[in-house]
């Protein structure tokens, strides 16, 4: 596969799966996102992202502590701005409060860490996953090792310029992207037809 044809996809992609960036992958400009490795208006990104929430099973949000800790002021109105969203989405929320290894093992019931997070994802059968708040350089090692070893569709809303190891990637994300993204989801939630009665809830 040449880096013009590599897309970002869920995995399991193998140990050691390549940065995307080394296949070809460039973020995205302002107003513009990145949707399985292809760059594309930052609208349809907002739609796809609301897509996937509300289609998955069980999906979570994995807060990092640029959300986690009121370190600058702003910060409060966009940890706000993330739980509604979660809200919006039926989603839950695993913290990742800090980026220490923890040995032998994280309880990933309770949070998730960048050194191994697939076993949070193995642990909780996660299908969808949002970073957010999550240091570029730690969400980067995280994404890998999920593409690697896991199914999930990983999301990352990052406050700098995006992630080319997430499935979908948004810049520049601060308290009124979130709350845009939170109307989308809220939109595209109303329009679905009603569950059929025994239909599959997520659990």
């Amino acid at each position: 596969m040449t880096a013009s044809e590599y897309r970002v996809l869920p995995g399991p992609e193998g140990y050691l799966p390549p940065a995307a960036a080394c296949m070809g992958v460039m973020l995205p400009e302002p107003g513009e996102a990145l949707v399985e490795g292809k760059i594309v208006p930052e609208e349809d990104a907002l739609q796809k992202i609301a897509e996937k929430l509300l289609a998955a099973r069980n999906p979570v949000f994995f807060p990092g502590p640029l959300v986690l800790w009121a370190w600058r002021e702003g910060v409060a109105e966009k940890a706000k701005a993330v739980v509604e969203l979660v809200e919006a989405a039926g989603a839950r929320i695993i913290p990742m409060p800090d980026y220490r290894p923890k040995y032998p093992m994280i309880n990933p019931a309770v949070e998730i860490n960048p050194n191994h997070p697939n076993l949070t994802i193995w642990h909780n059968r996660i299908d969808v996953g949002v970073f957010v708040g999550v240091h570029c350089h730690y969400a980067n090692v995280a994404l890998k090792i999920i593409r690697g070893g896991t199914d999930c569709y990983t999301i990352a809303l990052c406050g700098e310029m995006g992630h080319e190891d997430a499935m979908i990637t948004l810049r520049d994300v601060d308290a009124a992207k979130l709350r845009r993204l939170t109307e989308v989801v809220k939109t595209r939630a109303q329009a679905r037809p009603a569950r059929a009665a025994g239909a599959h809830e997520r659990r």
